[in-house]
């Protein structure tokens, strides 16, 4: 696995550090954030994803916070139209 870091929340403290890193191999995305909380987690089982997907976190996933000043780092497509590929 090659990982690049593509960023850290500015001005973090040394215990408090939200980061992002991209697998080059892969082009996943790695990311260090806050856990949801209990009622956030609640709040996405609510509103759920598509008809009929179960809205459980299965205990090798979680859900996490990403802080917006994140979304900065993270790498877009270069397709050059904006539009995220669906899959």
């Amino acid at each position: 696995m090659r990982l690049r870091f593509l960023g850290i929340i500015p001005n973090t403290p040394v215990d408090d550090s939200p980061t992002i890193w991209l697998d080059q191999d892969t082009g996943d995305l790695l990311i260090q954030s806050y856990k949801a909380t209990e009622d956030e987690v609640r709040a996405c089982q609510e509103i759920g994803s598509v008809p009929g997907h179960s809205t459980d976190v299965p205990g090798h996933e979680t859900i996490i916070r990403l802080p917006a000043v994140m979304l900065g780092y993270i790498p877009r497509p270069e397709s050059g139209n904006g539009e995220v590929p669906r899959s």
